[in-house]
């Protein structure tokens, strides 16, 4: 009986398996130089799983009897994998398009946020919206994340600060992971603002002695599934003792350390984070020399967001300097009401041009590195066999235009394919087919 098969992608004038023996991150010369084949196919299975990567005529040769649900001529076209984006705050009501003008006219966050707006207003407003309707926008952002390739998504609770509307965030992440046909790795924020009236050691024993009770609670009963705990760790907000104090007690129940760290000021997050053993820290703008080392070693991803330090025009993160030392870099998009961008290859655009990263360690940070910061790169991040088939099919002759073209990702994004799915397809292409 001839076996049968989910998808066959044929003929891609370049495959990009950006890694090609197993690696779970790539650094240094490593991130500078990504595996290619040419002329090549490749074949996914009924379990979503890659099955074989190759030039076309073998694997023409090594499927010759088998059937597909769906194969794809990619003549022409570039196969790359699906892009990661490793930091976003996507759940919440009441957009903040009102800040930006105040931004433009010279107020800095801080001074935003100390006068009730910035993460104040979302928290208001998301605190009054129903669960049905954070789901409805939750929804509409991952959909327009995934029509510009993004196939896995870091999504952050953190607009509640109170238990009740925490929980709330965290079961519409949940309702999108069961019913949506995109990666997610959940993260709880409920650290990502000191609440109205509290200090901020105050907050951290609310969140110690009652939120982490209940979300493990939660996750043992299987009600939600949180994979990280994240903190602001910043003047003003979370201090590094409080800080660790939170990402300890989230340690401690299972969930790994990933949080926000030396945006605005230098805090030594980045030594805080190796010490204790974190999965990611992100921003970074302001990091110490020491942190940089202290996180090369300790094999902590640098999770960088050139989208924030664009609009918010902060110094940008010393992402050579990190490269150099042997960091591993990751990139996120940062999508918030603060730092409004659905769009991976423009935050690779945006990483090559303002952190002066190649293209080869942009895309690197924004697939197997970025699938690193989330624990997920023995599954995500890279064509090889084995991983669950998410990629993307780009018109045209070089991957290399999907950082290059600054915006217009509608044009040369022809296909999103998610566990070997086709979720988006682009509308010259046809007529979407049915599973």
């Amino acid at each position: 009986m001839a076996s049968r098969h989910r998808l066959l992608l044929e003929n891609a004038q370049q495959l990009v398996l950006v890694c090609g023996g197993g690696e779970e991150h790539l650094r240094r010369e490593g991130a500078g130089s990504l595996a290619v084949l040419r002329a090549a196919s490749l074949v996914v299975g009924l379990d979503g799983c890659i099955k074989a990567v190759g030039q076309a005529d073998v694997i023409r040769n090594q499927f010759s009897g088998a059937t597909f649900e769906r194969i794809i001529d990619c003549s022409g076209k570039c196969v790359l994998p699906g892009l990661v984006d490793a930091h976003t705050h996507p759940v919440w009501a009441g957009d903040r398009v009102h800040e930006f003008s105040m931004k433009l006219a010279g107020a800095s966050y801080m001074e935003i946020h100390q006068a009730g707006g910035g993460i104040h207003f979302t928290v208001e407003h998301t605190r009054k919206a129903t669960e049905e309707e954070l789901f409805n926008t939750f929804k509409h952002r991952l959909e327009r994340m995934r029509r510009a390739g993004s196939t896995l998504v870091e999504c952050k609770s953190g607009y509640g600060l109170n238990l009740e509307t925490e929980l709330k965030m965290l079961r519409v992440i949940e309702r999108a992971k069961q019913s949506m046909d995109i990666g997610i790795s959940s993260t709880y924020c409920g650290a990502h603002s000191v609440p109205k009236g509290k200090t901020a050691a105050e907050a951290a024993d609310d969140i110690i002695n009652n939120h982490l009770p209940k979300l493990k609670e939660l996750q043992l009963s299987g009600e939600i599934h949180v994979n990280n705990i994240d903190v602001f760790c910043e003047k003003g907000v979370f201090d590094l003792e409080s800080t660790r104090r939170i990402l300890q007690a989230g340690k401690d129940i299972g969930l790994q350390i990933n949080f926000h760290g030396d945006e605005l000021h230098p805090m030594k997050s980045a030594e805080l984070g190796a010490e204790l053993g974190a999965r990611a820290i992100s921003h970074l703008e302001e990091v110490s020399d020491e942190g940089i080392t202290a996180m090369a070693r300790a094999k902590c991803a640098a999770v960088l967001l050139p989208t924030t330090a664009y609009m918010l025009r902060l110094k940008q993160p010393p992402a050579r300097k990190m490269l150099e030392e042997g960091v591993i870099v990751a990139l996120g998009s940062d999508f918030n009401p603060n730092a409004y961008c659905f769009s991976m290859p423009m935050v690779m655009h945006l990483a090559c041009v303002n952190l002066k990263m190649s293209m080869n360690e942009a895309l690197a940070a924004a697939t197997i590195n970025a699938a690193y910061a989330l624990g997920k790169s023995d599954t995500h991040g890279s064509i090889e066999t084995g991983k669950q088939g998410d990629l993307i099919i780009i018109n045209a002759s070089r991957w290399e235009h999907l950082i290059y073209q600054f915006g217009g990702h509608e044009e040369l994004i022809d296909y999103v394919i998610v566990k070997g799915k086709v979720v988006y397809q682009n509308e010259r292409c046809g007529t979407m087919s049915s599973y």
